[in-house]
C-alpha cells in the first residue's frame, strides 16, 4: 500500500469516518475515529486532500485541519450523493467524499472564518426571534378573541390588546386569563428588545467592513443585506460570473430544455434562501420608490410596463446580485447607469 493521498472525512458528533486512498486510488485507511483523536490521527497523517460535506461543523474542522498542513475542501451535500453507491452508512459516505473531491468538475464550499460565521449568527439569531415574535403576538390574538376581544391586523391592532391585557379594570378578562396572558405580553415586549439590539449589532457589522460600506450604496441594500453578503460569500473567486452567484442564491430560471429548446420556467430557488428572500425585499422597495419617479430608472420601467411588480422584483434581485459580485471582485464603487 502506498502513502494517502486523498483523504473522505464524513462528520459526525462523536464519531467520524475516515476513507483514505493513495495515488493509485487504492483503499489505504478505512476506520472510525473517535472526536477526541482527531486531530491527533491527521497530526501523524502528510499533507493530503481531506474531502468534507459543507455542514455546521465542517468550517471548524476545516480551519483546524488546514492549521496542520492539509488542503481541506468542502463540498454541496447534495453534489456528493451521486457517489454514494448503495445503501446509506458512513462508511459508503467517507467512501463517497473521497471520490468526489478528487473530480475535476467538482464545486466547493469556501471555508469561512471565525469572524464572517459570528456575524452570519446574528442573521440567524434575528430569523430565530422574529419567528418567536410572530408566534407570541398570534398567541395573544388568538387567547383574546376567545373571549370576544379582537383587534385589525397589524402592529396597532397589537398595542390595542396589550392595553386591554394591562388593563385590570377591563372586565372583559377573566381574573384567572389575564395572569397567563401578562406572561406572554412580558415575553413580547422582551423579544421586542432583543430584535432592535440585534439590528444594532448588524447594522454596525455592515458598517464595520470597507465591503459593507459599498455595498450599502447599491439600491436595495441596506445594513441588513450587505452584512449578510460579507458573512455569506467568504471568497466571491469560487464563482465564475455574477450570473454564478444569482444561481447559487436561487435567482436563476429552473431549465427543463432538451433538443436544442430552452424550456425556462420560475426561479430555481436553490441555494441562500436568506440572501434570495432579502434581495427580493430590498428590490420590492426599489420598485415602490421607482413607480413614483419612473425616470430615474428607465430599464426598471420599462419592465414594470411589461411584467408584474413581483416577477420584476425577482429580476432586478438577480441584477443586484450580480451587481454584488462585481463590486466584491473589482472593489470599485457603486456607479448609477447613465440614462440613454
Amino acid at each position: 500500500m502506498g502513502q494517502v493521498v486523498t483523504v473522505g472525512l464524513d462528520l459526525a458528533k462523536s464519531v467520524f469516518q475516515v476513507h483514505g486512498v493513495d495515488a493509485a486510488g487504492q483503499v489505504v485507511v478505512r476506520r472510525q475515529i473517535r472526536r477526541s483523536q482527531l486531530l491527533a490521527f491527521f497530526a501523524k497523517q502528510p499533507a493530503c486532500v481531506i474531502g468534507m460535506e459543507a455542514c455546521a461543523s465542517s468550517h471548524h474542522w476545516a480551519r483546524e485541519l488546514t492549521a496542520l498542513g492539509h488542503d481541506v475542501k468542502l463540498m454541496p451535500a447534495q453534489y456528493v450523493k451521486p457517489y454514494v453507491k448503495r445503501g446509506k452508512n458512513d462508511a459508503a459516505d467517507a467512501e463517497a467524499i473521497c471520490e468526489a473531491v478528487t473530480r475535476p468538475t467538482m464545486r466547493f464550499v469556501a471555508i469561512k472564518s471565525p469572524d464572517q460565521q459570528s456575524a452570519m449568527m446574528l442573521h440567524r439569531v434575528r430569523l430565530v426571534l422574529c419567528r418567536q415574535r410572530t408566534q407570541l403576538s398570534n398567541a395573544l390574538r388568538a387567547h383574546l378573541a376567545e373571549f370576544g376581544v379582537v383587534a385589525p391586523a397589524g402592529r396597532l391592532g397589537l398595542e390595542r390588546l396589550l392595553e386591554i391585557v394591562a388593563d385590570t379594570a377591563d372586565e372583559r378578562l377573566p381574573a384567572a386569563a389575564r395572569p397567563c396572558l401578562q406572561m406572554l405580553a412580558d415575553q413580547l415586549a422582551m423579544v421586542k428588545r432583543q430584535i432592535l439590539e440585534n439590528d444594532r449589532r448588524i447594522m454596525a457589522d455592515a458598517r464595520r467592513t470597507e465591503l459593507g460600506r459599498r455595498l450599502m450604496e447599491i439600491p436595495g441594500v441596506g445594513p441588513l443585506l450587505a452584512s449578510a453578503f460579507v458573512a455569506s460569500v467568504a471568497d466571491p473567486g469560487v464563482f465564475r460570473t455574477g450570473r454564478d452567484l444569482a444561481a447559487w442564491i436561487g435567482l436563476v430560471p429552473r431549465q427543463n430544455s432538451s433538443g436544442g429548446k430552452e424550456r425556462l420556467g420560475s426561479i430555481c430557488k436553490a441555494g441562500h434562501r436568506y440572501l434570495r428572500q432579502m434581495l427580493v425585499v430590498g428590490s420590492m422597495a426599489v420598485i415602490r420608490h421607482a413607480e413614483r419617479s419612473a425616470t430615474r430608472r428607465p430599464w426598471l420601467a420599462q419592465l414594470l410596463a411589461r411584467k408584474k411588480a413581483k416577477v420584476a422584483a425577482v429580476a432586478l434581485a438577480n441584477k443586484i446580485a450580480r451587481t454584488v459580485w462585481a463590486m466584491m471582485m473589482t472593489g470599485e464603487r457603486y456607479r448609477a447607469p447613465l440614462a440613454a
